[in-house]
């Protein structure tokens, strides 16, 4: 499919391929923007009068625009339509003829129900991958169900380890369930890429909110498997690790990962803890989370004696892995994050200067990019119906006045 926008794939991996995306929220819209990175065409339908529901999230706002909506929504186009419209599902069959990929998040069922399911749409486009992302899947008992990001961490099992021991189940601080499953959609797209390159046909990718979040259960789940005990919260503690928690030194706190035998030796010389390097129940990273409480008694003490800065630059000399406690400005500070163009920057139509996340994949020969901003909502429709599917300005400007697509006045 030709791009007629000013997107501009540039030269990475996924240069070339075209996704139209039905998706709203986060984890579809996490999936798409990760292939926009990597120079995949991101074709975004949003409904012409509301966009994406988290346009509306906020605040706060710039200039208008959501910044949570900013936050995931880079290198894409908008076109505005309303497929429920026989002008506007005109305009989506067209788009889909002429995409390699489609991604949406409805709950299972509601596509079906239009026409746009998997079955009917594979049935005349046999090459096109079908991705579809949704609370619990497309299989199973609780198909029909929606999620929402706070329930499957519930319901996954991922709260009941997170907080404090004698505190309540905590959900992450991010929405890790629909970020895993955008993340997981990302895979499992390139995946059926390889399969067609092989094969010549599409299939459909199935990912669920609930199957993602499972997955990250990894050693937590391992530890039920082979005892049937549900682990408990440790707060920061690690459930096999010692010493390995947060601890208060003289003017904030630290976090200190002790993984072996030797870096606890190490440790114990930088914090001159020399009977306790020698102590036979800390020789072992097993006997060290035997006899738990007696070392964090011991190491609280002696990280209270100096500051984190302090504690962390000793530490890290001697290989001791550790770090302090940070607030997201100061992370996002961080020269490390922005010697790795971790924050990038982009000339927003209406705000200007714009501040984004940067692309966490680095590829030696074929680089992912941050290009273009977030789009306006309807912002290249004029441009993809004029100079993808033909359409005359005539036709859209009557699509436009029937409510069947939005354009974006400038």
């Amino acid at each position: 499919m030709k791009t007629t926008s000013e997107v501009d794939s540039g030269a990475g991996p996924l240069a070339g391929v075209t996704i139209l995306d039905l998706t709203r929220v986060l984890s579809g819209p996490y999936c798409t923007m990760l292939a926009a990175d990597m120079g995949a065409r991101v074709i975004k339908i949003e409904h012409p009068r509301r966009g994406d529901d988290t346009r509306a999230w906020g605040p706060p706002f710039v200039e208008g625009e959501s910044a949570y909506y900013l936050s995931i929504n880079r290198n894409k186009e908008s076109v505005a339509l309303d497929y429920t419209t026989p002008g506007g599902r005109a305009v989506l069959d067209a788009l889909i003829d002429r995409a390699d990929v489609l991604v949406e998040n409805f709950r299972p069922g509601t596509l079906d129900e239009r026409g746009l399911g998997y079955q009917a749409v594979s049935a005349t486009h046999p090459g096109l991958i079908y991705v579809s992302i949704s609370g619990f899947g497309h299989t199973g008992p609780r198909r029909e169900e929606a999620g929402y990001d706070a329930v499957i961490q519930a319901e996954a099992g991922l709260m009941s380890v997170t907080g404090a021991p004698d505190g309540p189940a905590v959900r992450l601080g991010v929405a890790i369930a629909d970020i895993a499953a955008g993340m997981f959609a990302f895979q499992g797209l390139l995946l059926a890429m390889i399969a067609r390159g092989r094969t010549g046909r599409g299939q459909h990718v199935d990912i669920s909110l609930l199957d993602a979040s499972t997955a990250l259960l990894t050693y937590q789940a391992g530890r039920y498997l082979a005892t049937g005990v549900s682990p408990d919260r440790l707060g920061n503690k690690h459930a096999t690790i010692a010493p390995y928690n947060t601890f208060a030194t003289a003017d904030g706190v630290l976090v200190l990962t002790v993984g072996n035998d030797d870096q606890f030796q190490r440790f114990c010389r930088v914090a001159g803890l020399a009977e306790v390097a020698a102590d036979p129940r800390f020789a072992t990273n097993a006997a060290r989370v035997h006899h738990i409480d007696a070392l964090e008694a011991i190491v609280n003490r002696a990280l209270a004696s100096h500051t984190a800065a302090g504690w962390t630059t000793r530490l890290r000399e001697a290989g001791v892995p550790c770090g302090a406690v940070r607030s997201v400005g100061e992370a996002l500070a961080d020269p490390q994050i922005l010697g790795r163009a971790m924050i990038e920057s982009v000339v927003h139509p209406t705000i200007g200067p714009l501040q984004v996340l940067g692309v966490p994949v680095k590829l030696s020969g074929t680089p992912g990019s941050v290009r273009t901003p977030p789009p306006r909502l309807g912002e290249h429709t004029a441009a993809v119906l004029e100079g993808d599917l033909g359409y005359p300005r005539e036709r859209i400007a009557a699509l436009a006045a029937s409510g069947a697509v939005g354009v974006l006045r400038t």
